[in-house]
């Protein structure tokens, strides 16, 4: 028995001994890419097929009739019955939609974090006295839990408690209560979110700058290059694919937030596509939420997406 399982193997361990080093690689991580494809794709399949019906919310089952598509085009039309308070998506009034006040969190909030992250970076990996100190204290506004740095900020902005409300609404930076602005509620989330990520991105960076030779900077040095073109001409090429990996997961997490709205502002002043999932979710619109939770995701695997083109770019020069 032994010896008939060796001869039915033998021929199949001497094909993979003749694999070249990339059809090796793939066939190590081909069990991985196959669990997590099972894991990933069937919610995906199911949310998608789940979302193709109506609501019903008086029968047995948790989903009505087969609708077609009839769902997503309520939402994209901006329908206020099928998103409740704020639509997916409005012309005539964008900075309600829960659509662009996402997609503008995101952009401002990765923009912004990811330069103070490189600054950080760039600082940290400096030789100084208590930079392993330092390093320590950045990380803890990663490490806090997400409602308590939601109500962190809910107390800052706080008219009857905080004390920069008052002076900021005097310069005219802030309304009489922030909370109950749409704009500076959403000022409030942006500040939180990169006060959160800025940690990781500065991470991510300092692993990039851990990788690169020294000896490139010495050879820089005797060419008479100036600290500007050391970082523009070796420093920022080596570590954009870096750079690009951190964007892609703040990015993914910005587009998904919703803690920190939850706990400082509130889903009815700053709509999220991630609240209108939820709030749809608890009133059992099944479908509804099917449908905006499948948006979502297809929206967000476009922006990954173009990432990786430029990361293939970078990774290709």
């Amino acid at each position: 028995m032994k010896e008939a399982i060796q001869r039915a193997v033998s021929p199949v361990l001497y094909r993979i001994e003749r694999l070249d080093e990339d059809r090796y690689g793939y066939l190590l991580i081909a069990p991985m890419i196959i669990v997590l494809s099972i894991l990933a794709f069937y919610p995906l399949a199911r949310t998608f097929w789940v979302s193709l019906h109506s609501d019903d919310l008086y029968g047995e089952d948790p989903i009505g009739a087969f609708d077609g598509i009839n769902t997503y085009v309520s939402i994209l039309n901006g329908d206020t019955n099928i998103v409740l308070n704020h639509p997916f998506f409005s012309l005539s009034d964008p900075l309600s939609s829960a659509l662009v006040v996402t997609l503008l969190i995101t952009l401002i909030s990765v923009t912004i974090g990811t330069g103070f992250g490189l600054g950080m970076a760039l600082i940290l990996n400096k030789e100084f006295r208590g930079r392993s100190f330092a390093r320590m204290i950045v990380i803890l506004p990663w490490a806090v839990p997400i409602v308590i740095q939601g109500m962190m900020f809910y107390l800052l902005f706080q008219p009857s408690i905080s004390f920069l409300v008052e002076p900021l609404h005097e310069l005219g930076l802030l309304s009489q209560n922030p909370l109950v602005s749409s704009r500076d509620s959403m000022v409030m989330v942006i500040l939180v979110d990169v006060w959160r990520k800025i940690p990781f991105i500065a991470l991510i960076i300092m692993a990039g700058l851990a990788s690169i030779d020294q000896s490139l900077y010495d050879v820089a040095k005797v060419a008479g290059a100036s600290k500007w073109q050391q970082f523009r001409l070796i420093t920022l090429p080596l570590i954009k694919p870096v750079v690009l990996i951190g964007m892609i997961f703040y990015t993914i997490s910005s587009m998904k937030i919703y803690g920190i709205v939850e706990a400082s502002a509130g889903c009815n002043t700053v709509p999220t596509l991630t609240c209108l999932v939820v709030d749809t979710f608890r009133l059992q619109r099944w479908a509804t939420a099917s449908a905006i939770a499948f948006i979502t995701a297809v929206i967000i695997g476009g922006i990954v997406m173009v990432y990786l083109v430029q990361f293939r770019d970078e990774v290709g020069e």
